[in-house]
């Protein structure tokens, strides 16, 4: 008689949303996550109480004030504003290089558990030399290398990144391939690209996901860390980490320059680290049984 044999069910979006939201990181994630989405996107689109680099020289180091919600900086521009604009370049960064990395990595990750063999060699032991810097370090050099410019530090966080992502697709594709649906299927005659599409890639998705979370998290701190030396944004581009920058010398004079964007920068990452903690509980079985 034959066994029926089924594979691992993947996470579906179909009441994912209520178990993220049944559970208390998850949630309170997804909600700091989504305000500072809905921020950057006003900033994107102009939204702002002022221009961001508006100046208004009468009324530079303002403190916070119904006019001025956030204080002005020492060149009079709404603060409020040049946060809302240093959300949207933070995204635009960490989405880009988030992406590119991932799409890269996730590709050769899954090349690599699946070839396996010499391929399979090659691949990590390249990934082994860029898990031999410091990710900050690398990303410095390649920046430094490259130029200053947002443009080119997505690049670098894409490069620094993309080996993370190459691990954790790696593991997961070494166990499912080797599991008895996908054995079944190789013996019905599934050509390897159907095996990847069909059976391997719907059944790593949990990990990646929680993994691209994270990432965005890390991918924020390193624009911010780039722009704070002078190698992210340019001025008068607004960020968090060149605003950190600029406030160094007056901030006992006027500490609202350093604890808004610190502030925002916070809530930025900590929302996407509490989200990934939730994704991890909900997508993981093992986890959700211990709950």
């Amino acid at each position: 008689m034959p066994i029926a044999i089924e594979p691992l069910t993947p996470p579906r979006a179909n009441g994912l949303l209520i178990r993220i939201l049944r559970n208390m990181s998850g949630a309170v994630g997804l909600l700091l996550v989504t305000f500072y989405v809905l921020v950057a996107v006003l900033g994107a689109v102009r939204l702002t109480p002022y221009p961001p680099n508006e100046q208004h020289p009468r009324e530079r180091l303002q403190a916070p004030s119904a006019q001025y919600i956030m204080g002005t900086d020492l060149f009079g521009r709404d603060m409020t504003s040049r946060v809302m604009e240093g959300a949207t370049n933070s995204l635009r960064v960490a989405a880009l290089s988030v992406t590119i990395s991932g799409l890269i990595g996730i590709a050769l990750g899954v090349l690599s558990g699946f070839i396996g063999g010499q391929v399979d060699n090659l691949i990590m032991r390249t990934m082994d030399v860029f898990f031999a810097f410091p990710s900050l370090l690398l990303a410095l050099v390649i920046v430094t290398v490259l130029g200053p410019g947002l443009n080119n530090a997505v690049l670098a966080i894409a490069i620094v990144y993309t080996p993370i992502f190459a691990r954790v697709a790696r593991g997961p594709v070494l166990a499912v391939k080797e599991m008895e649906f996908v054995l079944a299927a190789r013996c019905l005659g599934t050509r390897s690209g159907g095996l990847l599409l069909y059976h391997i890639l719907p059944n790593i998705l949990a990990p990646l996901i929680v993994q691209i979370s994270l990432a965005l998290s890390w991918s924020l701190l390193t624009e911010a860390g780039l722009s704070f030396l002078g190698l992210g944004a340019q001025p008068p581009d607004s960020s968090w980490g060149v605003m950190l920058d600029e406030s160094r010398g007056i901030s006992e004079r006027a500490a609202w320059l350093m604890i808004y964007p610190g502030l925002a920068m916070m809530l930025a990452v900590l929302g996407f680290n509490l989200l990934g903690d939730g994704l991890r509980d909900v997508l993981d079985p093992r986890m959700r049984g211990r709950k």
